[in-house]
């Protein structure tokens, strides 16, 4: 019901729809160098250094001579990383996609003192390499090929398979298709500082059932994909912990209490112990949450710090860019910092070793994303909009706590993004807003004074630009909202109202970023052409506006958000410029499943619905993600949550128009979803426009035309069932 939050897909699509051309579904992670100065890029093939002292300044590291192997075309530098002595670099090409990303390929090493090159696990399937790292000593690389684990000596070549029981059922080193998807889990073994173990994730997935989808277009005689997918109300995979010793490929098992079928474990890395390992464990509904710290000599494990919610707990992809890597450890690794949202807000406290716990960023307010930890200058950056939840700035406060002071100027409203230097003192800093497009500039901190790249400058006189504004509902729910009128506004005629809605809680829609305001399902200018083109966010959303706002939604999907959409549609209904009966609802996936509510819930309010990949049945998607919201439908009582908010309970209600769209070969939200929902119209006798993209995935961008045939159907069927123009 929702894109994927690691790289964030929702986000791509979203912005996609809203206009922004500049989203990237997955970003390289910035490679700085030792001085915490420079920083290393991919550039034409190359890899450059870059210095944030001066921007005009780079050289070529690594160039194309350098990365062609004896004999043959010069490697495709996809992403890499850089040994701790940055004698050696890691390169990744020839990549392949896994589901969402390309987390299979080729891996070659590139030696920056002898200047050889030389490609490892060569004699594995070609792209069948995945997650490939090098050793904290920088002697061995090791990786993931067919599901299981191999490690590689660098010096002489050799290869050791440490695993040897993987399949495509029973998974080491990485994960299944709902970990992937909704914890971020991607990655999934980890080197032991001391180089001489791995700690890797084993899932069990043998008695998950297969979805099976039909590839009709690939050959003359169709044919079965099998994809392992636990709908909700099925049993999770399994997981364990496993640390095979590098040199005997004997593994020991971390021993962790419960039902490893009935818990999850999203997060595990190594302490600054060689000899102990810290992980996370989720119980299956994900309302409690227990740290352990494992000893790997005798596979013990002890709990340091346990948290319980009446509704769910954020695991760290949403506080740390999608990203569940890593562990912040502070003081020598006596302490970690941890993100919790026990007192009604989102903040930030340090844990000790024996789990004593300590408030650092306190107030009414909630942090949006940890920065960075600046332990040498003692403070930590995080990024938060206490005043306005459609924006972001920079905020830094002390390791010991205080007040937290905005590090981002005051006179640059709108939406920031650092990439900060470990060292702390400078970042790359991008900032746009609903009238400026992204800018990138180098500024040291905490001055936050430019050093480099472009200068900011907002463009306050841009035309057309979307409004802001608050809307206050029936029930006392304040929303916020953006609209971008038509170009000739005339505030004495009537216009057509479009809006874009999600409303779950895997992303938001009301921001103040380039794109708000911009449709880009639509072929042609929606403003030029003479529509309102509108969005408002209600709770549910993952909106910096306190707990209560965001979890309201829990047990509720489908009904709470789904009536702060509609009743804030009744108000703005009463502007005297709103044609009230010419109003229109679209949105993709989460957002398709609340245009399909909203016109058969508030048939009276939206005549005209544009539904994308929607999830019609919530007991047919993915556990992890519905049990998190919806609660374990194990039994009736349980299942009435998913039954009252699903869009096919209320289909027999359509009075409007409704097109809906899906792609027959989308692994998430699976095509069962549409053919529920026809049956359901079907047994009413209610019409409706339907247009199925064969084999076409959640994205329904494959394939030639694709994209240029959705929008012309969008833009078509908008035009004729809500006519543009102000009367």
């Amino acid at each position: 019901m929702k894109f994927n939050r690691t790289g964030s897909l929702f986000l791509a699509i979203v912005l996609f729809i809203l206009g922004n051309n500049e989203v990237k579904a997955q970003r390289a992670p910035t490679h700085w160098a030792n001085d915490g100065y420079q920083y290393y890029k991919t550039t034409g093939g190359e890899i450059t250094v870059y210095d944030t002292r001066d921007t005009s300044k780079k050289t070529v590291w690594i160039s194309t001579a350098m990365l062609t192997p004896k004999g043959g075309k010069p490697i495709g530098v996809k992403r890499f990383t850089i040994s701790d002595d940055g004698k050696k670099v890691l390169i990744n090409t020839n990549t392949k996609k896994v589901w969402r990303y390309d987390t299979r390929g080729d891996y070659w090493v590139f030696d920056t003192g002898t200047q050889k090159l030389w490609q490892i696990g060569k004699n594995l399937p070609g792209s069948s390499l995945m997650f490939a790292k090098l050793s904290p000593d920088g002697s061995k690389a090791a990786y993931v090929s067919g599901h299981n684990i191999y490690v590689e000596d660098l010096a002489n070549g050799a290869v050791k398979q440490l695993t040897t029981d993987g399949s495509t059922r029973l998974i080491n080193g990485t994960f299944d298709w709902a970990y992937e998807e909704e914890f971020g889990c991607r990655d999934g073994f980890r080197w032991s500082p001391d180089s001489r173990n791995i700690a890797y994730w084993q899932i069990d997935a043998t008695k998950i059932k297969s979805y099976y989808m039909l590839n009709t277009t690939d050959s003359i005689y169709p044919f079965v994909v099998p994809v392992e997918y636990p709908v909700a109300g099925e049993n999770p995979s399994s997981a364990k912990i496993g640390i095979v010793d590098v040199n005997s490929a004997a593994t020991k098992w971390i021993d962790l209490p419960g039902d490893p079928i009935q818990h999850y474990i999203p997060r595990m890395e190594w302490t600054l112990n060689p000899n102990e390992i810290i992980l996370e464990q989720e119980n299956r509904a994900q309302t409690e949450s227990r740290i352990f710290v494992g000893n790997i000599s005798n596979g013990t494990a002890h709990v340091i710090h346990e948290e319980k919610s009446d509704t769910w707990l954020d695991g760290k992809e949403r506080w740390n860019n999608g990203d569940p890597i890593g562990w912040e450890w502070i003081n020598k690794g006596k302490d970690f910092l941890w993100v919790s949202e026990k007192d009604g807000w989102k903040h930030i406290y340090k844990i000790s070793r024996e789990g004593k716990e300590t408030l650092i960023t306190k107030g009414d307010y909630d942090i949006i994303n940890l920065s960075l930890i600046d332990e040498a200058g003692g403070y930590i950056y995080f990024t938060a909009s206490p005043d306005n939840a459609t924006q972001k700035y920079l905020y830094k406060i002390k390791l010991a706590g205080g007040k937290a002071e905005r590090v981002s100027p005051a006179d640059q409203p709108g939406t920031h993004g650092y990439d900060i230097s470990p060292n702390g003192k400078v970042a790359l800093h991008n900032f746009n807003n609903s009238y400026t497009p992204p800018v990138t500039e180098v500024v040291t901190l905490p001055e936050h004074k430019h050093i480099g790249g472009k200068v900011i400058v907002l463009n306050k006189d841009a035309k057309n630009k979307p409004e802001f504004f608050k809307v206050k509902t029936a029930d006392g729910i304040e929303m916020d909202g953006w609209m971008m009128k038509p170009t000739n506004f005339d505030p004495n005629k009537k216009y057509p109202v479009l809006f874009t809605v999600y409303s779950e809680p895997a992303g938001q829609t009301v921001t103040d970023t380039w794109g708000a305001g911009r449709n880009g399902l639509y072929v042609g200018s929606m403003a030029d052409d003479g529509y309102i083109y509108m969005s408002v966010e209600g709770r549910g959303a993952p909106a910096p506006k306190g707990t209560k706002w965001r979890k309201a939604i829990y047990k509720n999907i489908g009904i709470v958000n789904v009536r702060d959409q509609a009743m804030a549609a009744k108000e703005i209904i009463k502007w005297p410029f709103v044609d009230s009966t010419r109003i229109a609802v679209h949105g993709w996936s989460g957002g398709g499943s609340t245009t399909l509510n909203l016109m058969f819930q508030y048939p009276d309010v939206y005549k005209t619905g544009i539904a994308v990949a929607a999830v019609g049945d919530q007991l047919t998607y993915d556990n992890i993600y519905q049990e998190r919201y919806m609660g374990v439908p194990v039994d009736d009582a349980g299942r009435a949550p998913f039954i009252k908010g699903s869009p096919i309970t209320y289909a027999k209600n359509l009075r409007g128009n409704l097109l809906y769209i899906h792609g027959t070969g989308d692994d998430n939200v699976h095509y069962k979803n549409a053919e529920e929902l026809i049956d359901e119209l079907v047994k009413y006798n209610r019409q409706f426009q339907l247009m199925s993209y064969p084999n076409r995935t959640h994205g329904i961008f494959e394939g030639p035309g694709t994209s240029l045939h959705l929008h012309t159907l969008f833009t078509q069927y908008l035009k004729e069932h809500c006519p543009p123009g102000g009367r």
